[in-house]
């Protein structure tokens, strides 16, 4: 039986077009495939711990440095749960909108809480990162309205699909398929690309 994690990054609800492109995929999915599980992971709603200096410490002390105590152990642990919800998953479906040229800073705060070693990756001296979650697949939605690729570097830069790319990379999920819901408005239809890409979807 399939699991899939949907991670909505965007806090417009229903006004969110990336949200809606996701949705729309994920009934497509489940008509294909009834027995599909699917999570919901809201950013907007959900209750991030704060990755401050008691749980980098927690952190520290696996790796033996310093003592672990109670309360870092506790904040491990409620670290584990967050994170075993997202290694649960056989495929993620992913809806970022663009802000300021990268990522929204709760979707950012989620990676850095479970980006941690010996659960999403490993590491060697010799030959750098590994991903521990090959096997896995995801579908990033990625969304503007001012950055489109082709624009002039006036209108932004990129570092919002490369970085989600390099990610996921890094975790070992390199089987990722971005769909793009960018219509400038310097140029473009906004109805037809969304249509354009709920189709590509």
């Amino acid at each position: 039986m399939t699991k899939l994690l949907h991670i909505s990054a965007s806090p417009r609800g229903e006004k969110s077009k990336s949200r809606a492109l996701a949705l729309a995929h994920i009934e497509n999915r489940i008509a294909n495939d009834p027995t599909l599980q699917v999570d919901t992971i809201d950013l907007w709603d959900e209750v991030l711990p704060q990755f401050d200096g008691d749980w980098a410490a927690a952190k520290m002390a696996l790796f033996g440095e310093g003592e672990m105590t109670d309360e870092m152990q506790a904040n491990w642990t409620h670290l584990t749960e967050i994170t075993n919800r997202f290694t649960a998953a056989d495929h993620y479906v992913f809806n970022v909108p663009m802000w300021n040229s990268g990522v929204p800073y709760r979707l950012k705060q989620y990676i850095d809480i479970i980006t941690q070693p010996g659960f999403l990756y490993g590491f060697a001296p010799e030959t750098g990162y590994y991903g521990l979650l090959s096997g896995k697949t995801a579908t990033v939605i990625v969304s503007s309205a001012v950055w489109a690729p082709g624009v002039d570097a006036r209108f932004g830069r990129d570092f919002h699909s490369g970085y989600l790319e390099w990610w996921l990379h890094k975790i070992g999920v390199k089987d990722a398929k971005f769909i793009r819901y960018q219509p400038s408005m310097l140029t473009a239809d906004p109805a037809a690309q969304f249509e354009a890409a709920r189709a590509q979807l």
